[in-house]
């Protein structure tokens, strides 16, 4: 018997399906060896700069930068930090934005030279990994209050760094920072204090450093050279470079969002995304020299386009300063006593200038515009005070602006009425028609209705020496 037909024909498709189904697998698993190929070229290593205070501008740069990230090729984030502090409130921002990053965040204090002080040994606890270079120094983390910095008797404020975490009897840092008579007298500043230590406790705890010495930076504002933050466990290890650190760092575990991540970063590509116009502007105009003098020069535009309807410039100028820096004075510490007494000081020198009171009025607003301007910015946070020269340079050419008006004033009270009742008295004229005592005569161009103790006759000249509703009362001149 012959075999069917179909029995060749299954047998040519079976030899043909193995072969299929074997070049499938070779291109699945070259994809499969190439892909991490890539995915590996790709990781890298980003570094964003804080080099200065931190304040608005600072913490938007960074929260923008995590934005920005992308966790399937981003290993880890460095903030490379040079800073004397800054606000609590950037800060925080700035803290909460590394504790929910599902990234590693490592803050490296560099370069050589540079110091973490204030909010950024605040920032520096709160990273997975804390760094500095060689010369650098981290501490000083005392709350600044309105008045400046907490009087905290029982310290001398230049005792040495290194003395500072133990006494004779070898009582721990903590132990000592705690001691009632290192408390500052002051409730308000005794809270602020307290707040701020026991936030910089909770993150020593989470990332496992020394939580003792992290107290007594706030309470004692101490500072720490990096060899020795090194040895007392304040941070993790010190590097000459981002990528020296990126070798000490590799295969360490750390908490990241709340879970243990093992690190890898040998070979990281090192990316450097650095503040960009945005983030300048930001940083202009939060300065309060800057936000001052712009809401200055818009309250005077305003003032100005008031005056002067139409005048258009004053008030597009004034406009746009004002609403900028409104914004800017949103992001910022004021006091706002400070800044009502500002504005109360030029409405004060506006109304002298409309009502005239010989200077009292103005006197006072020069007044209130002084103190106001000193009041508005708390002083102590550092960069973020105003400037003393900005304060007096305001308040000349304010008072300057208010003696010229007040000075024109006096200049136009001098001046002969030239409209009005009274600008026409002693004017002259001459008779147009007369009839008896009464008659027309022309003054200054109009005809006016006219009286006489006699008869004139037209063309005589005259003088206005009264008048009468809308009878003027004349004489011969």
């Amino acid at each position: 018997m012959h075999a069917p037909p179909t029995t060749k024909a299954s047998g040519r498709h079976g030899v043909g399906r193995p072969s299929w189904c074997a070049a499938s697998m070779l291109v699945g698993m070259a994809t499969l060896l190439v892909l991490p190929t890539e995915a590996a070229v790709a990781e890298r290593a980003v570094v964003l700069e804080i080099d200065g205070v931190i304040g608005p501008a600072i913490a938007d740069y960074v929260a923008r930068g995590f934005r920005d990230l992308k966790p399937s090729d981003t290993r880890l984030v460095v903030l490379r930090m040079n800073t004397p502090g800054g606000l609590d409130t950037s800060m925080r921002e700035i803290i909460r934005a590394i504790l929910s990053l599902p990234i590693p965040v490592a803050t490296y204090v560099a370069p050589s030279g540079a110091r973490a002080a204030s909010a950024g040994t605040y920032i520096t606890y709160a990273s997975a990994i804390a760094a500095m270079a060689p010369g650098t120094n981290l501490g000083a983390a005392t709350p600044v209050q309105l008045g400046g910095l907490p009087q905290l008797p029982g310290r001398k404020p230049e005792q040495p760094a290194g003395k500072s975490g133990q006494d004779s009897g070898g009582e721990s840092k903590g132990n000592a920072a705690r001691n009632p008579s290192t408390e500052p007298a002051d409730t308000e500043t005794r809270k602020a204090v307290n707040d701020a230590v026991a936030y910089i406790r909770g993150l020593a705890e989470l990332n496992g450093r020394n939580a003792d010495w992290a107290a007594d930076a706030v309470r004692s504002a101490v500072s720490l050279p990096a060899s020795e933050a090194l040895k007392l466990h304040v941070i993790d290890v010190v590097a000459d470079d981002v990528p020296d650190l990126l070798g000490k760092i590799d295969g360490r575990t750390v908490i990241v969002a709340g879970k243990p991540q093992r690190l890898a970063t040998t070979g990281l590509e090192v990316v450097t995304v650095s503040p960009d116009w945005r983030t300048d502007l930001l940083t202009v105009i939060t300065n309060p020299n800057v936000a001052f003098i712009l809401m200055l020069i818009g309250v005077y535009g305003l003032i100005f386009e008031f005056v002067n309807p139409g005048a258009v410039a004053p008030g597009l100028i004034g406009g746009i300063s004002l609403l900028v820096a409104l914004f800017a004075l949103n992001l910022l510490p004021i006091n706002y006593a400070g800044a009502g007494l500002v504005l109360l000081g030029v409405a004060l020198m506006v109304t002298e200038a409309h009502i005239g009171s010989f200077g009292v009025i103005g006197v006072g607003g020069i007044i209130a515009f002084l103190i106001g301007a000193i009041m508005m910015f708390p002083s102590g946070a550092p960069g973020f005070d105003l400037s003393l020269p900005v304060v007096a340079g305001t308040t000349v050419v304010t008072a300057g602006f208010f003696l010229l008006v007040l000075s024109m004033l006096l200049r136009s009270r001098r001046r002969p009425i030239v409209a009005g009742q009274e600008a026409l008295l002693g004017a002259e004229g001459e008779a147009v028609a007369w009839q008896g005592e009464d008659g027309r005569v022309r003054v200054k161009g109009e005809i006016w209705r006219a009286r006489a103790a006699g008869p004139l006759q037209p063309g005589t000249r005259v003088k206005v020496i009264g008048r009468d509703g809308l009878v003027l009362v004349v004489e011969p001149s």
